[in-house]
């Protein structure tokens, strides 16, 4: 994610491997509905009950695209609108030693950061051009691939929403509950219905969810946000481990195919993998069982304090029974069958590169660098991918694009007009493994910049690492502040925003070092959070040559006999050989 809204500002250092644990005993109320009763207990709370978020939607188009930024009431602005996808974006040249003593007020521009909600990360090429148009005309011509197959653009203005609504909803896209307390974006296989190795097309589980729930009253205010993911492909290509729930593909040995339930992941401050509940669920039930687990959230979850108030530290003090339980007994009314886990991945979940499809036709993967494209590149994609005979295309977890639906003579042709489109097929494999949050550029949380410095290490190290042969892609994620957007606890290397100290002593923008984190793949039975070594930190410039330094140094000592990955070593190391 490029812009988080509902973490907490940064803060002092956390203990970064230290599992999510619940409140402490109290004699205060955690705020659980079904507990402690639904009074407000802080004033997020409050005016969440006052009116809800869905509600601003009219006052955007009646009153504030009309009189303009200055008109917009404040909790609206910093609160509701996010329920539409709107966060005002960082006023430029304010330095990111500012972060922390700014208010929010202070740091933020009159120009909003918009996010388009992609569920399953499904487009058309016509919603593809709508996008660039709406980039090009009133974002400046920014657009991002997020980590969460949305695409946010910047620059918008309020005056814009009215007619940017109409155009996206126009070929059915749009942001409602793109953010703020509700069930965001829905992570779904980007490879969903045309992959010759899917065990089930998990799409009409994922239409079935988006028509019943989103923009439902009910739902639409949680404590906090609450991620989902739905996966039929057997490499586990939706992240399911840090998700609030998550579903994944297995087959029963007696009931056939269905999904595994997960739930009570999350990274941010005090990451926390998902856990399996170890249930069988059937095709036809996985919208009650995420209904279910979504009212859960809802009623029990805390809601006196945000920083405590994802789903993962009431599964923290439930554990896995206790939430099976009470799922089944006070939300479904029947009781899942157990069921299996679904197997290691056999292979790479981004999807990059040149694959056939279950009709004989060809997906291909492409990776833009950190996610970044354009208004004029979406546009100029639309048109390559149409002249090429498809009208289909997917985002992705990865900040990647696949295309779909490519006839096998027309492959090649195709891949040579992605690589002038800055979109690469066959990268290499650092800048296929690298992704970035949206950073100080336009992220009012950020400490320091993300996009451009792994831009230019990435472009570097594609020329350093090419003396090397490395055994698998290694995943460098960069991030702008502690609330890791770009998943830092789960890369080969991940880079977490601070201000350091350089060798002459001076303050300047840097990243913290966490090593060996990843989830489930064809390279690691299950997933791990990195390791942090105390005092270990790089400065901002200095990211390719630490990479670099830390890439040589794993390929002199793995074990290549037991194929050693790069995780595998970063754990098991010296500490001395990761400086």
């Amino acid at each position: 994610m490029s812009i988080s809204d509902t973490h907490q500002r940064p803060t002092a250092p956390h203990p970064e491997h230290a599992p999510a644990r619940p409140p402490r005993p109290s004699s205060k109320p955690n705020g659980q509905w079904k507990i402690d009763g639904t009074a407000p207990l802080n004033g997020n709370e409050e005016w969440k009950q006052v009116d809800g978020g869905l509600a601003v939607r009219e006052r955007i188009e009646t009153v504030y695209a009309r009189d303009g930024f200055a008109s917009i009431d404040p909790t609206d602005l910093h609160g509701r609108f996010r329920w539409w996808g709107l966060y005002t974006q960082r006023k430029p040249g304010i330095d990111g030693g500012r972060t922390a003593t700014l208010t929010p007020e202070e740091l933020e521009d009159s120009y909003f950061m918009l996010r388009i909600r992609i569920d399953g990360g499904q487009l058309t090429t016509e919603q593809l051009r709508v996008i660039a148009g709406i980039s090009t005309e009133f974002g400046r011509d920014t657009a991002d691939l997020t980590d969460r197959q949305n695409i946010q653009l910047h620059w918008i203005e309020v005056e814009a929403m009215p007619e940017i609504w109409r155009r996206l909803e126009g070929v059915g896209l749009g942001t409602t509950e793109a953010c703020g307390d509700v069930p965001r974006v829905i992570l779904g296989s980007p490879v969903a219905g045309i992959a010759a190795d899917e065990l089930i097309d998990p799409t009409p589980q994922i239409d079935e969810i988006t028509s019943k729930f989103i923009g439902d009253e009910s739902l639409a205010n949680l404590p906090r946000k609450f991620k989902s993911a739905i996966t039929g492909h057997p490499s586990q290509d939706v992240v399911h481990e840090i998700n609030d729930v998550a579903f994944v593909a297995v087959e029963h040995p007696e009931l056939g195919i269905g999904y595994d339930l997960w739930v009570g992941g999350g990274l941010s401050t005090a990451p926390r993998l998902a856990e399996r509940l170890g249930v069988f669920v059937a095709p036809e039930r996985v919208a009650d069982a995420w209904h279910g687990v979504a009212q859960i959230f809802r009623d029990y979850g805390y809601r006196r304090l945000r920083n405590k108030a994802r789903l993962k530290f009431l599964l923290a003090e439930w554990g896995t029974e206790k939430f099976r339980q009470v799922l089944q007994d006070e939300y479904l009314g029947y009781v899942l069958p157990d069921g299996p886990a679904a197997p290691k991945p056999r292979t790479a979940g981004d999807h990059v590169g040149v694959h056939r499809q279950k009709d004989g036709r060809f997906y291909v993967g492409v990776t833009p660098i950190v996610g970044r494209v354009s208004g004029p590149t979406l546009a100029k994609l639309a048109d390559l991918i149409e002249a090429h005979g498809s009208t289909r295309l997917r985002t992705t977890p990865h900040q990647k694009l696949v295309i779909l639906d490519v006839p096998e003579d027309r492959v090649e042709s195709l891949i040579a007009g992605l690589d002038d489109l800055g979109l690469s097929a066959r990268p290499s494999l650092i800048r296929r493994g690298t992704i970035a949050c949206t950073g100080l550029e336009f992220c009012k949380l950020a400490i320091v910049e993300t996009k451009a410095y792994a831009t230019a290490a990435v472009l570097d190290l594609e020329q350093r690492l090419d003396r090397f042969e490395l055994p698998h892609p290694i995943s460098l994620h960069v991030n702008g502040c502690p609330n890791s957007c770009a998943r830092i606890q789960t890369a080969d290397i991940g880079l977490k925003g601070q201000l350091v100290m350089d060798d002459s002593g001076e303050q300047v923008p840097g990243y913290q070092v966490h090593l060996g984190g990843g989830l489930a793949s064809q390279d690691r039975d299950e997933a791990g959070l990195g390791r942090t070594v105390r005092g270990l930190k790089v400065t901002a410039d200095g990211i390719a040559d630490y990479v670099e330094r830390v890439v040589a140094r794993f390929l002199a000592d793995r074990d290549g006999a037991a194929d050693e990955t790069f995780a595998e070593w970063a754990h098991r190391a010296e500490e001395e050989a990761l400086q």
